[in-house]
């Protein structure tokens, strides 16, 4: 809808690196996860029996692990404290599986330690659910205002949409904290052999480049607003 405001040249120009990082990323880590999802570990430990060891020896017994619908839809619940992973990682005794597993359980510690990162983002979940879609109709209503009111309420959209990208930087640490985290169990708890390590990699490291392309994405967009915003002020 907003590149009505200067061309869907301009919207292109802005979205397209982030846009192509983007699918780059979704690229590797469909690869590694298809590759590596046929590659059996040589302990055969379940992603379910994974993630419950590593929690386990971490003293989470009181953390649940559960089986979810949706492909990669894996993801710790600090609500209810609760680690929720696929049917493809759940029940698979692949490699790939055992390195998601891991990554997610590591949010779970990362919970249990009071990790800054993770309070910060589940604190600003709220606010990035209004401003993600709010924002930018905000925005796009300050637009059509022809007056110093509407580029008052123009501003306030874009100050509201801000933070995705704040949420998606602060994403980041994290991220690639969790990964270093199940990296780090897994290369000393015996689940996993040395030599299997580096489709563990291959898999957390490629899914990390996706969380990079969602700020590369939601700093994108706020540039283009912003040259939006700053032109229809060197107009009036």
């Amino acid at each position: 809808m907003v590149p009505m405001f200067g061309g869907y040249g301009l919207y292109i120009l802005f979205s397209l690196p982030a846009l192509l990082l983007g699918m780059w990323a979704q690229a590797k880590v469909r690869s590694a996860f298809s590759k590596y999802s046929r590659v059996r570990s040589n302990v055969g430990m379940s992603g379910a029996e994974v993630a419950r060891a590593m929690l386990d020896s971490n003293g989470l017994q009181n953390v649940r692990v559960e089986e979810t619908r949706g492909m990669l839809s894996d993801h710790y619940d600090p609500t209810s404290r609760t680690l929720r992973l696929s049917s493809d990682v759940y029940r698979s005794n692949s490699i790939a599986a055992a390195g998601v597993a891991a990554h997610e359980a590591g949010h779970a510690l990362q919970h249990k330690q009071g990790y800054f990162f993770l309070q910060f983002r589940s604190l600003m979940v709220p606010t990035v659910q209004l401003g993600s879609w709010l924002g930018p109709i905000i925005f796009m209503i300050g637009m059509f205002i022809q007056s110093t009111l509407g580029t008052q309420i123009a501003t306030f959209g874009l100050i509201l949409f801000a933070a995705t990208a704040v949420f998606a930087f602060i994403t980041l640490p994290v991220e690639f904290d969790a990964t270093k985290r199940a990296k780090a169990w897994l290369s000393t708890s015996g689940v996993l052999y040395q030599s299997e390590m580096t489709g563990i990699n291959s898999v957390l490291d490629a899914a990390a480049l996706t969380y990079v392309a969602g700020a590369v994405q939601a700093v994108s967009t706020i540039l283009y607003y912003l040259f939006l915003l700053s032109g229809r002020r060197s107009r009036r």
